[in-house]
Order: C-alpha cells, then sequence, then structure tokens
C-alpha cells in the first residue's frame, strides 16, 4: 500500500473514531458509536498491516490469534459488576505497551527511520522519554486501581507524612533524567526514568481512597491515550497519534466532569492528592434507630404513590436485579405511578455504570435523568427508592465538614415524601462514611438482596 492511500485510510478510521466519541455521547447512538469504533479500527489495523515496512506476518498473526483469544474468553465471562477493574487491567497494558514499544524504539532507532544507535534524533528522544514516563506510570497505577477495585488491596488511602512533598521531589526528579537522557542518550539513563515512573505511578494512587476510583480510572484513561500519542510520534505514526489524543483529551475531560460532580480538585486527582482525607467523627445521629419494612410494606406504599424516582447504585449492579427492577416498575406503571431513574455521575463504579445496566433491562431512555436534571424534583416526589446506592445519596455531604465525602454534590433522596432504602445491612458505603439517611424519620430500610427484594415487591404488588 503506498503512503497516500495509507494516509488516506487513516483519515478514514480517524473520522470514525471522533464519530465513536460522538455517538457514545448518548445512551441512544451508544450501539452506532461502538459500530464505528470497530470499523474504524479494523481500517487502521489493515492499513498499517499493508505498509511496505510490515515485514513479520506470522509473529502478527500468531500476537493477534492470542491476544484476540484472550480478549473474547474475558468478553464472554466477564460481569457488568467487575468492568470497572477490567477497564483498569486493560489502561495497565496500554501502558506497558507504550513502555515496550519505546524501547524497541531506543534500541533499534534505523528500524522506524529515526537514526541509529548512539545518534538518534533529538525530537525522538524527547518524544520516546515522555512516552515511557507516562506508560510507566499508567501502567503501576492502573494495576493498583484493579487491585483496590477488585479487593485484592484495600480501598482506603494509603498516607503517610511528607506524601505531597516526595511525589514533588520525584516528578522534578523525572523532568531532570529526561533532559539527561536526551542530552546524553544513555541505556542506563532511560531505565532510570522507566524504574521511577513505575513508582509515581504506585505513589499518586495508593493515597486515593476506594470511592474515587471511578475518577482515577477516568484519568488513568486519559493517561493511557497521551502515552499512546507520545508513543505515536516515536512512531512517525499519525493516526496513533490522532486516537492517543482522542482518548487523552476526552479522558481528561471527563474526569474533570467528575471531579465537578464530586466537588474535588482536577489538579489534585493528577498530582494523586486526592481522596485521602480521614473520616470526621461524623454527625451526631442520636441512639441511630432505623425503621426496618418489608416487601409487602414496600409494595403498599409505593401502589399509592403519584410519582417514584428510583435511585440506582453498586448495590444494583452486584445483585444483577436491573431485570427485576424494570419488572417491578412495569407493574407500578400499570397502575398509574410515574416513575422515572435518578443517576449520579459516579454512582457505581466508572461513568456510566448504571446508564448500561438500566440499558440491558430495555429502561426507556427518556426515564433516564442525571443529577442536575432531577434533583430539585425530589420536593415533589411522593417516594424515593433507593436501591444498592450510599454514598451518593448521603446528606452528610451537605453538612458534615468533619465528613470526606463534604461538598460531593449528592441526590436529594431526603426530601422526598419516602425513603425506601434497600441494602443488605447498614454497613457503611465505599467511602466509609456512615449514611444519616439511613436514620430519618421518613426512611424505611429494606435489608437483604436486590434483586430478592424486587422480586418479592413484584409478588406483593400482584396481590394488593
Amino acid at each position: 500500500m503506498s503512503s497516500s492511500v495509507s494516509a488516506f485510510a487513516y483519515i478514514i478510521a480517524s473520522i470514525c473514531f471522533i464519530m465513536a466519541l460522538r455517538g457514545l455521547s448518548s445512551p441512544v447512538t451508544a450501539r452506532r458509536g461502538n459500530l464505528f469504533g470497530i470499523a474504524g479500527m479494523a481500517i487502521a489495523v489493515v492499513a498499517t498491516l499493508a505498509l511496505p515496512q510490515v515485514m513479520s506476518f506470522g509473529t502478527i498473526i500468531v500476537g493477534v490469534l492470542i491476544g484476540g483469544t484472550i480478549g473474547t474468553v474475558i468478553a464472554r465471562r466477564i460481569e457488568m459488576t467487575a468492568l470497572p477493574q477490567l477497564v483498569a487491567a486493560f489502561h495497565s497494558l496500554v501502558g506497558l505497551a507504550a513502555v515496550f514499544v519505546a524501547a524497541a524504539a531506543f534500541y533499534a532507532p534505523e528500524t522506524l527511520g529515526i537514526g541509529t544507535a548512539d545518534d538518534i534524533k533529538t525530537a525522538s528522544l524527547i518524544e520516546m522519554s515522555i512516552g515511557v514516563a507516562i506508560g510507566a506510570i499508567t501502567f503501576t497505577g492502573s494495576v493498583i486501581a484493579f487491585g483496590k477495585l477488585q479487593g485484592i488491596l484495600s480501598g482506603k488511602p494509603v498516607v503517610f507524612g511528607g506524601q505531597h512533598l516526595l511525589n514533588l521531589v520525584l516528578g522534578i526528579v523525572l523532568l531532570l533524567l529526561v533532559v539527561w537522557f536526551v542530552t546524553s542518550e544513555s541505556g542506563f539513563v532511560f531505565w532510570l526514568i522507566v524504574i521511577l515512573s513505575l513508582a509515581i505511578g504506585i505513589l499518586i494512587i495508593v493515597p486515593i481512597g476506594g470511592a474515587d476510583m471511578p475518577v482515577v480510572v477516568s484519568m488513568l484513561n486519559s493517561y493511557s491515550g497521551w502515552a499512546a500519542a507520545g508513543i505515536g510520534f516515536t512512531l512517525e505514526n499519525p493516526l496513533l497519534i490522532i486516537t492517543g489524543a482522542l482518548v487523552g483529551s476526552s479522558g481528561a475531560i471527563l474526569s474533570y466532569i467528575m471531579c465537578k460532580g464530586m466537588n474535588r480538585s482536577f489538579f489534585n486527582v493528577i498530582l494523586g492528592g486526592f481522596g485521602g482525607e480521614a473520616a470526621g467523627p461524623g454527625e451526631d445521629m442520636g441512639d441511630k434507630t432505623v425503621r426496618q419494612g418489608a416487601a409487602d410494606d414496600a409494595a403498599f406504599i409505593m401502589s399509592q404513590a403519584k410519582s417514584i424516582i428510583i435511585v440506582p447504585g453498586y448495590g444494583m449492579a452486584v445483585a444483577q436485579a436491573q431485570h427485576s427492577l424494570r419488572e417491578m416498575v412495569d407493574q407500578l406503571k400499570t397502575r398509574g405511578v410515574e416513575v422515572r431513574y435518578a443517576i449520579h455521575p459516579v454512582a457505581g463504579r466508572m461513568p456510566g455504570h448504571m446508564n448500561v445496566l438500566l440499558a440491558e433491562a430495555s429502561v426507556p431512555y427518556d426515564e433516564v435523568l442525571e443529577l442536575d436534571e432531577i434533583n430539585r424534583d425530589f420536593t415533589m416526589t411522593d417516594v424515593a427508592f433507593v436501591i444498592g446506592a450510599n454514598d451518593i445519596t448521603n446528606p452528610s455531604a451537605k453538612t458534615d465538614k468533619a465528613s470526606p465525602i463534604y461538598g460531593m454534590p449528592v441526590l436529594n433522596v431526603e426530601e422526598s415524601g419516602t425513603v425506601l432504602f434497600v441494602k443488605r445491612s447498614l454497613a457503611s458505603g465505599y467511602a466509609g462514611v456512615d449514611n444519616s439517611l439511613f436514620y430519618r424519620d421518613n426512611t424505611m430500610m429494606l435489608f437483604g438482596d436486590a434483586k430478592k427484594m424486587c422480586d418479592d415487591i413484584i409478588k406483593a404488588l400482584e396481590n394488593i
């Protein structure tokens, strides 16, 4: 394939990737966006394999078969609840790939046309060092995020004195090593950059609490994109540069939106000084008595309501309760009850987690509303049905200055007439903070598995 044809193919692939991002901005067009992404990637792969400098098809085919087989097995077996850690694991592989490509370019520059051993182009050295640094940070940071999400590592922040100062010093040292590498072209300095970057990746993620992992996953997604873009410059591959920039910028924008939704500092996320606050003593909730109910009680209350807002959370995902929830809602609609869904920006453990689950259960898109669209409506709502959510409904975020989630926008479920709260126990949420909503006079706790509770409510509704 000539360079002009491959360049045209790359342009078409880039347009497909842009259309994919556009499609993924809404649940209505998400399927179309995925198709654009698949088409763009197929065009990109074929165009790259057709380049004259690609010689070893046997090795490539073996790699594709191995990777494709592993990916297929994972895709078929993965549960929706495990998607956040899967995404983190995939980000780590992107970062590791950037490190390997940079090492290959450094030790065999003539194969990429960026110079010869001990005489690599200065621009390529800069691109290579930045790409390998971001890639290594992404790798170890993503591994730590995966460990916290999977429960292998504790979700609690790991903090120690002088942590921020240490991160700052290591960052400055890393920049100095990049300058040294560019001027000396030393293999020893190259691997020092790799080792230091791996350490920084660990240090900027361990102080972040488990409740803030959704933002971390988004941030690491951005890092993986910039790592790919940096290596794209080294390989002089325009499509890799464009794709990496798209992933990097979109991930950064998403991280910013999520930080705004959690009242967090975007720059603190980048620097790793975020989410590591210790929980304060919390609000005084008196004797902490709760009003406990059963499925029959919930069915009666909701059957008498005119309007209900459902707030899904990670507990719904764990129980795979979305289909039962949809069946319950259908029963309520036949009784003339208006039902809508309220989605918090960080509900679940990754952006859009709840939207995907509800779409899987064929919940109409126009019934699913974001926090800003529906939060004022709770005061005019008869019942708020909270199913497996916790931190995103905690009123303490608005009143308790000692709380680590203070200032985070939450759904105003306590303002509704009655709150039906489905939860296995009174245990604190992922942020490790007690939820004062449990002890409100208008809250009824429905203890048990979310799916079973919905099934029991359905049976109770049938008998009313």
